[in-house]
């Protein structure tokens, strides 16, 4: 899959509506992170992100700036940045709201493997 080991960013409603469905339809777990541009514990969470997206090959990771596509924030209950969901079979599994450099590689992680 084109998306393995990299952050895909979702800059429409409709390629986010076309990576959860190839998630659906793979199984894949999916963490999103929800960001703005002039969010700055956002950008130190970046390159951590980055990294757990090549590490965890096998999860989707995806990158939704909340002023692009506000819709997508809402339908997901964003409503402080950074926040990161994980997501599958389309279903909510967990979220983490904040810029917390430890917790994330960890609910990866455990979600990654369950």
């Amino acid at each position: 899959m084109a998306g393995e080991g990299v952050v895909i960013a979702c800059h429409t409603v409709e390629e986010w509506n076309r990576q959860i469905q190839i998630s659906k339809d793979s199984k894949k777990l999916v963490v999103v992170d929800f960001t703005a541009s002039w969010c700055g514990p956002c950008r130190i969470m970046a390159p951590i992100f980055a990294e757990l997206a090549k590490k965890f090959t096998d999860a989707l990771f995806l990158k939704v700036d909340v002023d692009e596509l506000k819709t997508v924030s809402e339908e997901w209950g964003v409503e402080a940045m950074p926040t990161f969901i994980f997501i599958k079979e389309g279903n909510l599994l967990d979220k983490l709201v904040g810029a917390h450099k430890d917790e994330l590689p960890k609910k990866v992680e455990l979600h990654a493997s369950s």
